[in-house]
């Protein structure tokens, strides 16, 4: 187990410094900040004050090396360009409101997806396991973006049932988390059938069968263990994706997480702010696999952290 924490520990380390020198590199090459900051009658004198008082007329190179330096020794990630304060404290205020949606999103996706996909592996090619399929390909075809502005103008704007922006009480989260959800819960409800229909057709179900114990223990305790190994690993790998809608889903909604602070920062050239983002965005992917590694092996005695 120690060796098991110290190779994810170096590896996250790793992940997270090559995710920050892309991001870092590429938001440089894309576009000049201090012209997206000045106004567009700023003079040449103007452009070059201004990228001295910011150390943007350093090499990209030395810049990437002294950001390096003061997050690593500090958690400086530097002040915002817009804001004028340190981008580490606007990530701290948005964070909660995204970590609050991505949970909402995740619980959903498995109330939904695990009874769902167990039952259309018990009927299968019933009524219920065509109706499944269909709504898996359906979600999985549709835009996030169109789902979300559709669930706007039906319960939001027509039906009047939950507001459609803001995030002040518990209803304004049910639009935006049903949209988040929509992105991987076909997944994972295919995922779950699947795992039932292989492990079903195995020889210690049939045994426990014969032995004459209970349906619904033989359902639960001996196939749908092994069938959640899967679906536990692709879960820590879906916090990725679930963050990654959060963007998308959090600009439909005006939801105030790290999701929209991240379109304003990159529309705006606020590169501080972005690269904050990157890295809390990366850890919560490692973090995420790390624990899917760890309960996989408590499902599973045959998994051995090594």
């Amino acid at each position: 187990m120690r060796t098991f924490i110290i190779k994810q520990l170096i590896q996250a380390v790793g992940v997270c410094l090559v995710i920050s020198m892309i991001s870092f590199f590429l938001l440089f090459l894309n576009t000049d900040p201090a012209l997206l900051l000045l106004p567009p009658e700023a003079e040449v004198q103007d452009i070059a004050k201004f990228k001295k008082q910011m150390g943007l007329d350093r090499p990209v190179v030395v810049q990437y090396a002294d950001f390096l330096r003061k997050v690593v020794l500090h958690g400086d990630f530097g002040n915002s360009f817009l804001a004028k304060v340190p981008a580490a404290k606007l990530v701290r205020e948005r964070l909660p409101a995204t970590i609050q949606l991505a949970l909402a999103a995740l619980i959903l996706v498995n109330l939904v997806a695990l009874p769902v996909g167990v039952i259309s592996a018990i009927r299968r090619y019933s009524l219920m396991d065509n109706v499944a399929t269909f709504t898996a390909l359906l979600g999985q075809a549709m835009p996030l973006y169109w789902f979300g502005i559709m669930l706007i103008i039906i319960f939001g704007v027509w039906l009047r049932w939950f507001p459609i922006s803001g995030s002040d009480t518990w209803a304004h989260l049910v639009l935006p988390a049903i949209t988040l959800a929509s992105w991987i819960l076909p997944i994972n409800m295919r995922l779950v059938r699947s795992g039932m229909l292989d492990v079903l057709n195995q020889d210690y179900i049939r045994t426990a069968r014969a032995k004459g114990l209970l349906e619904r223990k033989v359902l639960m305790k001996h196939a749908f263990k092994n069938a959640a190994i899967p679906l536990v690993t692709i879960t820590g790998m879906q916090l990725g994706a679930l963050l990654g809608g959060a963007v998308v889903t959090e600009t439909v909604f005006a939801w105030p997480g790290l999701g929209r602070l991240a379109v304003d920062s990159i529309r705006m050239g606020d590169y501080p702010v972005v690269q904050a983002i990157v890295v809390v965005f990366a850890l919560f992917v490692v973090v995420g696999n790390f624990l899917a590694d760890i309960l996989a092996a408590m499902i599973d005695p045959r998994i051995r952290l090594e």
